[in-house]
């Protein structure tokens, strides 16, 4: 089993700036030790499904949450959520969207493709902070995943 397979929190988000500010957040809680960072969308797809330069990892451990960015390079985080939630063996990951978008078309398409919660990340870095917290307590301490379906594995 490699650390790639006991991660907790997949954060995925191309802007340096906000992603260093969500991992000192979560450092701050003592929570970004099971954190994989990556920066654009078949980069994600490929650590989900275990494809690409992650075809070793062992994809029947399920990240607590995943931290979407919609505005993603290659492909955009609209379709890396889709493939996340219309494959059996991953639809049960939760997936919260992060992201500046305030576009209403942006909120519906996200709803419809199954994302557990959408949050406007705030420009302010105390409001920042305060939302990355929050998200923390919820989805990484309070919220109950549920385990891959059996036989779901590669």
């Amino acid at each position: 089993m490699s650390a790639q397979d006991d991660i907790e929190i997949l954060l995925v988000e191309d802007s340096p700036y906000d992603a260093e500010l969500t991992i000192r957040e979560l450092r701050r809680h003592h929570l970004a030790n099971k954190l994989v960072h990556l920066k654009d969308g078949p980069e994600a797809l490929d650590f989900v499904f275990g494809t690409g330069a992650y075809a070793d990892r062992d994809t029947s451990k399920r990240q607590k949450v995943v931290l979407l960015d919609l505005k993603l390079p290659k492909v955009d985080g609209l379709e890396v959520l889709k493939a996340i939630k219309t494959d059996e063996r991953t639809r049960t990951i939760p997936v919260v969207v992060m992201t500046s978008s305030q576009e209403q078309r942006d909120v519906v398409d996200s709803y419809h493709l199954g994302v557990n919660s959408y949050v406007v990340k705030p420009v302010d870095f105390d409001h920042f902070s305060k939302a990355v917290s929050d998200l923390r307590c919820y989805w990484v301490l309070l919220n109950h995943s549920l385990d891959p379906p059996p036989g779901s594995e590669r």
